[in-house]
């Protein structure tokens, strides 16, 4: 069988062009005991994946030139040779961007789509939910009364960590790029406040009036010049996950900001930048919470959903201009 792939066709300088990808067709192995021949029907997009296209040591090795990129797939088992499959099971797992994929048994599992719809489990129920639930309940530790602040907050990471806020008992103000995403937030996601950064000019004072207490809580998927004006209006002993930079993923040079280590110290901060598998050995008791919050419609989830797996590298760019409320998801 012949499957169609996007691979790496060189690194990018900046911002990823679609001349860094390239898509073609290969011959798949046949099949092997413990395999199973797979459809592709919803791929994650992420932010993440822009650092695997640099030729850098990092947590996650980088992808290869003329290699598929990978990620999260949801996919129906068209063929198998195991035992722990059967033809029209949906699985999930961390996969090569191919519309037909062989795989190990070992790298896929069942999703139950009675529970949730088969694409939240590369979203919510997948490594976007147990990033935020992770990142907030692990290392933000919030409490009842706490102000929460969360940038990128219109992203898939983001609308999550606001709404765990809220479960929390905490006030929630959010950060994002659109008056349409800002509304989107108060209206349907619950964040007490939201901040188009885009149209403000001052943006400490912007946060000091969202948040006259202060900020307890600093979930930074974003850093920069946003990050340095939370980080001002930060409190004693304030908690800050520090879970991405896409502000700065495209950078060509290191940018220079202020230092913000005295701030940090003077008031006791906790800063802790993590990555999800430092939790892996939890994820049980993070999909069980998601998962209930979710059936009990406490938990709300939104996804930009672009059809056509042609459409992988647009969909992977759209991200870095801000295209996306929620997940970022191509649907084969």
């Amino acid at each position: 069988m012949t499957t169609k792939q996007i691979v790496l066709a060189r690194r990018p300088k900046g911002l990823p062009v679609a001349a860094d990808f390239r898509t073609e067709n290969i011959t798949l192995p046949a099949l092997q005991e413990g395999e199973v021949l797979l459809k592709g029907l919803y791929y994650s997009v992420d932010p993440y994946m822009r650092g695997r296209m640099n030729d850098v040591k990092s947590y996650s090795p980088p992808f290869q030139i003329d290699a598929p990129i990978a990620g999260g797939v949801v996919a129906s088992v068209v063929e198998s040779k195991s035992a722990n499959f059967t033809t029209g099971d949906l699985v999930t797992g961390f996969l090569p961007w191919r519309t037909e994929i062989v795989a190990s048994e070992k790298l896929i599992s069942k999703i139950d789509t009675t529970l949730a719809p088969a694409s939240y489990y590369i979203g919510i129920l997948g490594m976007t939910g147990l990033t935020a639930y992770f990142g907030l309940m692990h290392i933000g530790k919030p409490k009842p009364g706490e102000t929460v602040v969360v940038s990128g907050a219109a992203g898939a990471v983001g609308v999550v960590v606001g709404q765990l806020a809220k479960i929390a008992g905490c006030r929630v103000v959010g950060i994002a790029g659109s008056d349409e995403k800002i509304k989107l937030l108060k209206d349907e996601f619950g964040f007490d406040e939201a901040i188009n950064y885009k149209t403000t000019t001052d943006m400490e004072k912007a946060i000091a009036a969202a948040c006259p207490g202060g900020v307890d809580i600093y979930f930074d998927n974003v850093g920069g010049t946003i990050s340095d004006a939370v980080i001002a209006n930060i409190n004693f002993h304030a908690r800050i996950p520090l879970c991405g930079q896409i502000s700065t993923y495209n950078s060509t040079e290191v940018p220079t900001g202020p230092r913000l280590q005295s701030m940090l110290l003077t008031r006791s901060v906790l800063m802790q930048g993590f990555i999800i598998n430092d939790f892996q050995s939890e994820f049980a008791e993070g999909i069980q919470h998601l998962a209930q919050w979710v059936k009990e419609g406490k938990l709300k989830f939104t996804e930009t959903i672009i059809h056509g797996f042609d459409s992988l590298p647009t969909a992977l760019l759209g991200l870095f201009k801000g295209e996306n409320t929620g997940k970022m998801i191509v649907k084969a």
